[in-house]
């Protein structure tokens, strides 16, 4: 593979990376409102990723269906949210343990799927500007490919670092849970690479991969991550840290493309 390609393509794993490295800042079990805060982040998070990362991308490129551009977008969207839906009933009945134990493991586990799921087609994403650039479409250039895998590494940062600081707080070791958060952004790379081969049959599955991955990520922050940040008598604190969240990751992803 041309060591370009290679490069690009691992640089938004890289950023994954580097988020899932905040666990080694966390030195004890965080207190309700640091749960709180994060948890709101997260949730801020997602939502901007859905929308500006996953969402709007899938509509842009269902433009040739003119009025009906919505429809990948639409059927994708469901279909995550069903997966998702399926997810959040079957992972406690395969739990062990007291049932808050079970509730905080299945929330996490659910937050992981999600950020796994849109990691999916941001790699593909990067694939698919690489594989315009290796075939000579006009319109894509090297530095606009990597502009693209940088602005996608930015907004992993804090996507690595919601899977990690909550798997340490459950009581998994710091390195463990730096290896689940590193883990979910492996598939970024693969997928990649994967789209660079096999750009021709993948493109036109794009936005329905985009706004699958929207729907997974939008079923979690409605079920799992809102509830918990409104809750006790400071929840105005999970929304002003949902509101941070969501500003920081709109705006690399509107400044960066």
């Amino acid at each position: 593979m041309n060591s370009d390609v290679f490069i690009g393509l691992m640089i938004p794993f890289i950023g994954t990376a580097l988020g899932a490295a905040a666990v080694f800042c966390m030195k004890k079990e965080p207190s309700a409102g640091t749960s709180r805060a994060l948890t709101g982040f997260a949730g801020g998070v997602m939502i901007a990723a859905s929308v500006w990362s996953l969402i709007l991308p899938a509509i842009e490129q269902s433009r040739a269906l003119g009025r009906l551009a919505f429809l990948p977008a639409f059927s994708g969207f469901w279909v995550g949210v069903i997966l998702l839906a399926s997810l959040d009933r079957l992972i406690p009945k395969l739990q062990n343990g007291t049932k808050k134990h079970q509730s905080k493991l299945a929330r996490t586990t659910l937050m992981a799927s999600a950020v796994t799921l849109h990691n999916i087609p941001e790699g593909m994403a990067v694939g698919v500007v690489y594989a315009g650039w290796l075939t000579g479409t006009d319109s894509v250039t090297l530095s606009g490919a990597f502009a693209l895998a940088t602005g996608i590494a930015i907004q992993n940062l804090p996507e690595g670092a919601i899977i990690s600081m909550p798997l340490h707080a459950q009581g998994k070791s710091r390195w463990k849970a730096f290896f689940c958060g590193v883990l979910s952004g492996a598939v970024e790379p693969l997928f990649g690479a994967l789209t660079v081969l096999c750009a021709a049959a993948v493109v036109p599955a794009m936005p329905y991969l985009l706004s699958f991955a929207a729907g997974a990520m939008v079923y979690v922050v409605v079920q799992e991550l809102i509830p918990e940040m409104t809750q006790g008598s400071d929840s105005h604190l999970g929304v002003m840290c949902f509101t941070l969240g969501f500003t920081l990751m709109m705006a690399p992803d509107v400044a960066l493309g």
